[in-house]
């Protein structure tokens, strides 16, 4: 079992930067693929950025390629998200999933295993 809880979200002006965090528990966290998925009012949940168990193989969504970066620390059991030249299409409500399947994390369906409660992304133009 692992519980996910996100935080780091908020109100950031166009251009700007926030770094979200994905807190783990559960004792398989390190052994688990990780990612980010954000859901905006009225559309469909998408795939944003994903890290294998590893660490070592990311990817991102070509929406979000060279302005997100996601990474993870083993020891604090936490997956980040760096958001950098933030742009008025990217306020959503952010999700932190888990999965022990690259595959499952790096697609909206089937979905991953786990969830966080996700974290409001509000930036203005």
């Amino acid at each position: 079992q692992v519980q996910l809880v996100e935080s780091g979200g908020g109100l950031v002006q166009a251009g700007g930067s926030l770094r979200l965090s994905c807190a783990a528990s559960g004792r398989t966290f390190s052994s688990y693929a990780m990612g980010w998925f954000r859901q905006a009012p009225g559309k469909e949940r998408e795939f944003v950025a994903a890290i294998s168990w590893s660490g070592g193989t990311t990817r991102y969504a070509d929406s979000v390629k060279d302005r997100f970066t996601i990474s993870r620390d083993k020891v604090k059991n936490t997956v980040y998200l760096q958001m950098n030249t933030l742009k008025a299409e990217d306020t959503a409500v952010y999700y932190c999933a888990a999965d022990p399947l690259w595959s499952r994390i790096v697609v909206v369906t089937p979905a991953p295993r786990y969830w966080g409660q996700g974290t409001q992304v509000t930036v203005s133009s």
